[in-house]
């Protein structure tokens, strides 16, 4: 399949915004998209995975049969299972090695160095059953639940596209309690990332890899309304997360506001948050497509997108790099905060430089058998 740069880059992006949104001291935390728009980098990671899942589900079944595609996807839905419990694994580790040698961190609840130094195997188990999803990995664990469900949802969705976006959207409703009922270590149960909100996202991006050309051959005759009502809503979730940093002045504007958005609940998909990040899927798909082409051909945009070819092994990079950063930004005393950005800045360019090596992988990975060596 013939790589789009600007996704790519997009990916990397998604990506290193998780790394940093994580830092709790982060000077770069500040400028990330959170801060800019009414969804965040989970959001565009969600997004993108599913329009990559649609892109190769259909190049894969066209040329080799669904059958050859379902059973693909159950080995890639194994891959992510196994990326993340050998990521929480390996995070708990060096979270233990961080706090025996002193560099206390808050990226990432301690008990979770405990357990894996007191009680590795039950560790492990709760991580793999999903019972547990430590934070910095709890939008893996989703999406290990989402792409388990690819080889049964993308035969369906291909084949009656409108009747699944209806049982799609009607689960949304229901994910709330639904999500309640999933036997989880949280006093309240379930996911924090609740799959059965967060499938409409996935699903929406899966679709769009799917009949994006379908789609935009029946969306161009409305194409300039549809531009004007993206570039609304988005410019709406701009000035809303601008006026919080306007304090009391800015407070009567940013309630008026927040009265036509409504209670913004994240973790179960909220309609805002949704509506928005397809606000601008439309926008980067039609008039900033050859911006983006033209910014992921700089020099910053080739790192960002090796970044995002990295799959698998560049998140699990970004989370080891958020507890390493977070513990050195913390050893930075508060006169001197400003040199934190140093660590940014340095935790970015090792995300860049493991990416590189993991893209480099067949120079150094000798004697691995072929399915370990999947991005």
């Amino acid at each position: 399949m013939k790589r789009i740069d600007w996704l790519d880059m997009l990916r990397g992006y998604a990506l290193v915004c998780i790394m940093l949104d994580h830092m709790p001291v982060s000077m770069l935390r500040d400028v990330t998209l959170a801060n800019f728009a009414l969804f965040d980098a989970a959001e565009l990671f969600v997004l993108l995975s599913g329009f990559l899942v649609g892109l190769v589900w259909k190049q894969v079944s066209d040329r080799d049969g669904v059958r050859t595609a379902q059973w693909r996807f159950l080995r890639r839905s194994f891959q992510v299972w196994r990326a993340m419990l050998l990521g929480a694994l390996s995070m708990a580790l060096i979270s233990a090695v961080l706090l025996e040698v002193g560099l206390k961190h808050t990226a990432i609840w301690n008990e979770y160095a405990r357990m894996v130094v007191e009680a590795p195997a039950a560790f492990a188990a709760a991580v793999g059953s999903m019972w547990m999803q430590p934070n910095l990995l709890d939008v893996l664990a989703l999406y290990v639940v989402l792409i388990a469900t690819v080889p049964l949802t993308l035969p369906l969705l291909r084949r009656w596209p409108v009747q699944f976006a209806l049982g799609s959207a009607l689960l949304w409703v229901v994910a709330v309690p639904l999500n309640q009922t999933l036997p989880n270590h949280r006093p309240d149960g379930g996911f924090l990332f609740n799959p059965f909100g967060w499938q409409v996202l996935f699903f929406a991006g899966t679709a769009i890899g799917l009949f994006r050309h379908e789609m935009m051959t029946r969306l161009r005759p409305y194409a300039n309304w549809l531009t004007a009502i993206s570039a609304v809503i988005l410019a709406y979730g701009l000035l809303y997360d601008l006026l919080a940093h306007f304090g009391a002045p800015a407070k009567p504007l940013r309630g008026m506001m927040e009265l036509a958005l409504g209670p913004i609940d994240k973790w179960s998909m909220d309609g805002a948050r949704f509506v928005s990040i397809l606000a601008a899927s439309w926008l980067a798909a039609t008039v900033l497509s050859a911006p983006l082409g033209r910014l992921a051909d700089t020099t910053g945009g080739r790192a960002l997108a090796l970044i995002g070819r990295g799959g698998l092994w560049s998140f699990i990079a970004c989370v080891w790099l958020s507890v390493l950063g977070d513990a050195l930004q913390l050893q930075i005393p508060e006169p001197l905060a400003r040199l934190r950005i140093l660590v940014d800045a340095a935790v970015i360019l090792a995300l860049w430089a493991l990416a590189a090596l993991w893209m480099r992988r067949e120079a150094w990975i000798v004697h691995l058998p072929r399915w370990s060596r999947a991005s």
